[in-house]
């Protein structure tokens, strides 16, 4: 199982042998950041704002979009489409979202897309357990770092992955990572680079943070 970043929200999530999911494909150049090179059979995409919705770079002669939420079975891969908001304001200022929870390889991933709003119990329930935990932390238009932890603290995934942070030539103006990490413990932080392979049997026993780099 590989797990890559593609800068912002955008992950890719499979391997040759197995179904790739990516996550909340850019284009790259909106926001400053290289394009993601990526193929991929299933393309979930959390909201339509320009930074999560360029389906279209993403390669794949068969691929599916997801954007609805609701279960969903494409290519034997379990996917559950949970609706949620942008903003603490229930969807006034910035609309609705889908937090996207799939399976693959026997992990279970959650990605937030755009999570703006404190997860309320029936959300937290309909997501159940998790794995590996994509959240955004930048703020501003997103959950803080303050905010983001009392998310993970709901959730209790066993990987905590950040995303939707400020990096070298981003034009969006979100924070650095450094404060969401700042409130980690020391020994809890892993830096895996731009990419990790894995399987089940390598999830950690006490909660980790993984940081990407690009």
């Amino acid at each position: 199982m590989l797990i890559r970043w593609h800068g912002h929200s955008c992950f890719e999530i499979g391997s040759d042998e197995e179904i790739t999911v990516v996550t909340d494909p850019h284009d790259g150049k909106s926001i400053g950041i290289k394009q993601p090179h990526v193929s991929a059979d299933i393309v979930l995409m959390s909201h339509d704002h320009f930074d999560h919705n360029c389906e279209r770079i993403v390669q794949g002669l068969d691929k599916k979009v997801v954007t609805k939420p609701g279960s969903h079975t494409i290519k034997a891969i379990p996917i559950l489409g949970v609706s949620a908001f942008h903003d603490e304001e229930e969807g006034k200022k910035r609309g609705q979202i889908v937090i996207f929870r799939f399976e693959i390889g026997g992990l279970k991933f959650c990605h937030l897309g755009d999570l703006g709003q404190m997860l309320d119990d029936a959300q937290a329930e309909k997501i159940g357990p998790v794995d590996i935990l994509f959240i955004p932390v930048g703020g501003t238009f997103t959950l803080d770092a303050i905010k983001a932890w009392k998310v993970i603290k709901k959730l209790k995934p066993r990987v905590i992955v950040p995303m939707h942070f400020r990096v070298g030539g981003l034009s969006l103006s979100i924070a650095p990572v450094d404060e969401f990490l700042a409130k980690a413990k020391a020994d809890q932080v892993v830096k895996v680079g731009n990419e990790i392979e894995m399987a089940k049997e390598d999830l950690p026993e006490e909660q980790e943070v993984w940081v990407f780099s690009l």
